[in-house]
């Protein structure tokens, strides 16, 4: 078989910006945790939790997640097509271009220059950034993929495609905005069309970000990790189009008791409870896989992380449609559950499977085993047990929230004042904080493995 020279180069540039922007994004995480629980903790007027929670969110979801996918997906479409990029100049362009964006993103956020919409705070100079930074990587994928030497498409290369479309849709219609001054902007929508609007892209952000390019990596890195073809490549291709036709109608449950028109709603609810079906089509596809070979749990790390990461994700698709019923969503909706509910998809699902695949792709670029599995084992159980402690203390809460919110007495006034409830749920924020120290030592020791595995001259990998 003809030997290809990929570019793996733009690869590690690509994992090493990631980590260091995951590096900010947990430390952040963890210290606006604790402001909630240590007010003093808030220091105006730019380091208070309203200016550092934007950061951190767009730090997690733009930083480490794309910046993540970037090296994935860049790893993935190379081996896959056969061919090396197709620019190693635009990829090395995009590389410093994407650290511009995201410093130019953290830098504006923490002045306080916000558009208040959630997954989309950037300015319109930002913004004008983030477009820029996607068409470059979008030529760069569907050239690569379109000069391809292999004739078949294997299902990553699938997710990929549609991550580029549908980023890019999402991102230009949420975007439409009337520029007044260099750092702010009103949006050219009003009222409850603007809402519509935000949380058709909102919602479909965690779809196309976090969802979309994840599945890319779980389908080309665990059949790669345990040595074994993927269960059925037509249940995986079932479900892709199911996935993306479904997903598209679900943005209004966000906005479920509001005056978006019920039957929007209803429209959202129903899409959101069939998204059950494609998605459970992916996790059963990743358990089948396995069929024979689960005593790599125990024998192979790298597959503790994936099949960890597609049961949070299962978990998540079964309580997110669950969610968009009226009456669960009436009684959970404003409290601690939601971020409970987020961030089991971000740190379990999208982060482990990211874990994963860089263990994966630096044995495999730099030629050795891990530096040691005793760490990344190690490692596995931290991030475990810490995302654990953070979402199930969340859900807790926002149980507790949601009953105290609801009790009336017999004339009909409320029961708990809003101050009663937040002292009632205040050990489990300090439970969530305790979960994210935990889940940052595992982080830092993630880091240092990786470090040692790429030194030049590394040890060979301990066993456990």
């Amino acid at each position: 078989m003809e030997r290809v020279d990929y570019n793996d180069s733009i690869v590690k540039g690509f994992v090493i910006w990631s980590l260091v922007w995951g590096a900010v994004t947990v430390l952040l995480g963890v210290i606006i945790s604790f402001q909630l629980v240590m007010p003093e903790l808030n220091f105006g007027p730019y380091l208070t939790y309203g200016r550092l929670r934007p950061i951190h969110t767009n730090a997690g979801i733009f930083g480490w997640g794309i910046g993540s996918f970037f090296a994935a997906l860049y790893y993935i479409v190379q081996r896959l097509s056969r061919r090396r990029v197709w620019s190693d100049g635009l990829a090395r362009f995009q590389l410093w271009f994407f650290n511009a964006t995201i410093i130019a993103a953290a830098v504006t956020l923490l002045l306080g220059f916000n558009t208040s919409k959630e997954y989309h705070e950037m300015e319109w100079p930002v913004d004008l950034m983030i477009v820029i930074l996607w068409v470059i990587f979008s030529v760069n994928a569907f050239m690569t993929i379109w000069k391809r030497r292999e004739e078949t498409m294997y299902i990553s290369l699938w997710y990929t495609l549609a991550a580029l479309v549908g980023v890019a849709v999402l991102f230009l219609v949420n975007a439409g905005a009337v520029p007044v001054s260099l750092f702010k902007s009103y949006s050219i929508y009003a009222g409850t069309n603007d809402a519509n609007v935000q949380w058709w892209y909102g919602h479909n952000a965690v779809a196309m970000v976090l969802t979309v390019p994840p599945l890319a990596v779980f389908y080309y890195f665990l059949p790669k990790a345990a040595n074994t073809p993927i269960y059925s490549h037509r249940l995986s291709i079932i479900a892709f189009w199911s996935l993306l036709f479904m997903y598209l109608w679900t943005g209004a449950h966000h906005l479920l008791w509001t005056p978006v028109p019920d039957w929007v709603e209803t429209l959202a609810m129903a899409f959101s409870i069939m998204l059950i079906a494609p998605s459970w089509g992916v996790v059963f596809n990743g358990y089948l896989t396995m069929n024979g070979q689960w005593h790599q749990m125990r024998d192979n790390y790298l597959i503790k992380f994936f099949i960890a990461a597609i049961t949070f994700y299962g978990l998540q698709t079964l309580q997110g449609p669950l969610q968009a019923v009226r009456t669960f969503s009436a009684f959970i909706h404003y409290t601690n559950w939601v971020p409970g509910h987020i961030h089991m998809g971000t740190m379990g699902w999208v982060s482990m499977v990211m874990f994963g695949a860089i263990y994966y792709m630096y044995e495999k670029m730099y030629g050795r085993e891990v530096y040691s599995i005793k760490m990344a084992n190690m490692h596995f159980w931290l991030v475990f047990i810490g995302q654990t402690l953070f979402s199930v203390s969340l859900w807790i809460a926002g149980v507790q929230e949601g009953i105290m919110w609801k009790a009336v007495g017999a004339d009909g006034s409320l029961t708990f004042t809003f101050m009663d409830t937040l002292i009632s749920i205040m050990p489990y924020f300090w439970i969530r904080s305790l979960g994210g120290l935990v889940y940052l030592a595992g982080v830092l020791l993630f880091f240092y493995n990786i470090y040692k595995t790429a030194r030049p001259g590394a040890a060979v990998a301990q066993t456990a």
